[in-house]
C-alpha cells in the first residue's frame, strides 16, 4: 500500500499528501505530518572534507580568498579560531587576525 501514516482521527489507511498536509479522503481530516526534529533542527554544516562543524571549532582556509571591497587576501593555511555557524549564503561568522570580522563558506575551509 502507501507509505503514508494512517489517519489519526478515523485510522483510515487511504491517506495522501497534499502539499505540506496529509489528507484523509474518508473523514476529510487534514494534519501536518512533519516529524518534530525534521523542521526544527538546522542542517548539519560540513567542511570541504565532509567533517561536521560546530560552534567554537578551529578551521583552516584551503584556498586563497579575496576580501570583497578590499585589496586584502586570506591566504591558504590561515587558521580561524572560534567560528560561529549561521544560516544564510555564508555559513561561518568569524574574526581573522589582521583582517577583522568575516563571513566564510564551509566549502573553503577544513576542520583543524
Amino acid at each position: 500500500m502507501s507509505n503514508f501514516p494512517p489517519c489519526p482521527q478515523c485510522q483510515s489507511e487511504f491517506t495522501y499528501a497534499d502539499g505540506a498536509l496529509m489528507v484523509c479522503p474518508e473523514c476529510g481530516h487534514e494534519w501536518s505530518d512533519a516529524a518534530p526534529n525534521d523542521e526544527t533542527s538546522s542542517p548539519v554544516k560540513r567542511d570541504a572534507n565532509g567533517n561536521e562543524l560546530h560552534d567554537g571549532d578551529t578551521v583552516t582556509v584551503i584556498k586563497d580568498l579575496k576580501v570583497k571591497g578590499s585589496s586584502l587576501v586570506v591566504k591558504v593555511g590561515t587558521k580561524v579560531k572560534n567560528i560561529r555557524l549561521v544560516d544564510g549564503d555564508h555559513d561561518i561568522d568569524c574574526k581573522i587576525d589582521g583582517i577583522g570580522p568575516m563571513k566564510l563558506k564551509t566549502e573553503f575551509v577544513k576542520k583543524a
